[in-house]
């Protein structure tokens, strides 16, 4: 292992108690350097994409300094007061005070932010913005299968026909949700597993059967279940997993802290799967994003510290659970919002916005220019777009996941984009 790789590993440890504490400190303060050895040769990285369902305000999310004056003009109904918002060290940028974890993240160099991310001639459909964005295609372009599909249409050619197999006994993609979306959608068949969330998951591995109306219609719902649980392949091994997880630390009781349980559950367990999707709904903040009286509360505020809480605690159970070197988190969300508030305490749909990273081997800080809001910005003022997001995609995909061959990437993403560094340079690529 280089000396940098080393030296990396060690700064992360050394950095776990400034912002995870006591409770876990004793676990993962100092690990044995063996330990430290075996995880930074691990194969078996693990992306985990959180959707945040809605559209997010990002200027009251990652909040421009320097743009507060014109801000106070344009939004007034929404706009946090200067004095509440957490300033991130070295930029000219405010954090939402709902995110004081990840302002501690952020300063350990494991949250990265990518500004203005979004795609040329934006579709303000809900519907429309989220399947864009799952499959990467253009916005005149119609595209049925994911790009995260694709990736692993490329790596499993042969799905779904004799899978899973002695090579590939575990499920390729998870998706904690209400249902399949198109993300991990391939060529010509899904390449994922849908747990719809926690209640599902330990119904799974409790096998505990739900209970049915004694009717017909609950007859055959009980046999269309039944075939269902027959046919689902990877049950037995996502049961095992769970069962070998052992011991975790505390997560919140909301729905995308819970979700992220069970990623870190299943990944410590011993699943191979690589990618996992979770979702935090409510983003479409149209009125009561803030509360007329105390703007720092609100809607927008809730989901914010859902967002906190939950990552926190996950990247907490990763050190505890010895993984967290080969798994990073990515948020994205359909599109932003309005520069412009509304009468109603709230945002419309918008255009580009902030993107987060966030683990041990990402690049930390700030990519991207701070977004100008001008003085006299009026409701059809967008933000401009500096990155589009399929180069967020590309580079992942080349640094992360290993798909190094531009011709790879083109097949996945369409065309070839430039990419940025999204990874710390001290991560082993494999």
């Amino acid at each position: 292992m280089k000396r940098r790789d080393f030296l990396h590993n060690m700064a992360h440890a050394a950095a776990v108690p400034t912002i995870f504490g006591a409770t876990a400190s004793n676990a993962i303060a100092n690990p044995p350097i063996s330990k430290l050895l075996s995880q930074m040769s691990e194969e078996g990285r693990v992306l985990v994409l959180v959707f945040l369902e809605g559209g997010n305000d990002g200027l009251n999310t990652i909040i421009p300094m320097s743009e507060l004056s014109a801000m106070n003009k344009v939004r007034p109904h929404v706009t946090l007061p200067e004095d509440k918002l957490l300033r991130l060290i070295g930029t000219d940028l405010g954090i939402h005070p709902s995110m004081v974890d990840m302002k501690s993240l952020y300063s350990e160099g494991r949250f990265g932010i990518i500004q203005n991310v979004g795609y040329p001639e934006p579709d303000f459909s809900h519907f429309r913005s989220t399947d864009i964005w799952m499959s990467r295609a253009n916005s005149e372009e119609i595209l049925t299968s994911g790009w995260t599909g694709r990736y692993l249409d490329q790596l499993h050619p042969d799905y779904p026909e004799a899978y899973p197999n002695d090579q590939n006994p575990h499920p390729l993609a998870i998706e904690l949700g209400y249902g399949s979306s198109l993300l991990f959608q391939g060529e010509s068949a899904s390449m994922g597993m849908v747990i719809s969330g926690p209640d599902d998951f330990h119904q799974l591995i409790n096998n505990v059967e739900p209970e049915y109306p004694d009717t017909q219609a609950g007859e055959q719902l009980r046999y269309v279940r039944l075939i269902a649980r027959q046919s689902q392949q990877y049950g037995d091994v996502v049961k095992r997993a769970s069962a070998s997880a052992g011991t975790q630390l505390e997560y919140p009781e909301t729905d995308i802290a819970q979700q992220l349980k069970i990623v870190s559950r299943l990944i410590s367990g011993g699943l191979e799967t690589p990618l996992f999707m979770v979702r935090l709904g409510g983003f479409d903040t149209h009125d009561m994003q803030v509360q007329p009286d105390d703007k720092v509360v609100g809607e927008h505020a809730t989901l914010l510290r859902e967002l906190n809480d939950g990552i926190l605690a996950f990247m907490k159970d990763l050190e505890f659970k010895g993984t967290s070197e080969r798994v990073i988190g990515m948020t994205f969300s359909e599109f932003g919002r309005t520069v412009t508030s509304n009468a109603s305490n709230g945002t419309d749909h918008g255009t580009s916005g902030p993107l987060f990273l966030f683990g041990n081997a990402i690049k930390g800080g700030v990519t991207g220019s701070n977004p100008v809001v001008p003085q006299d910005a009026t409701w059809e003022y967008d933000l401009p777009l500096e990155y589009d997001f399929r180069q967020v995609y590309g580079s992942v995909l080349e640094q992360w996941l290993g798909v190094n061959q531009n011709s790879e990437r083109e097949k996945i993403l369409g065309q070839q984009f430039e990419t940025f560094e999204v990874i710390g340079e001290s991560t082993i690529l494999g």
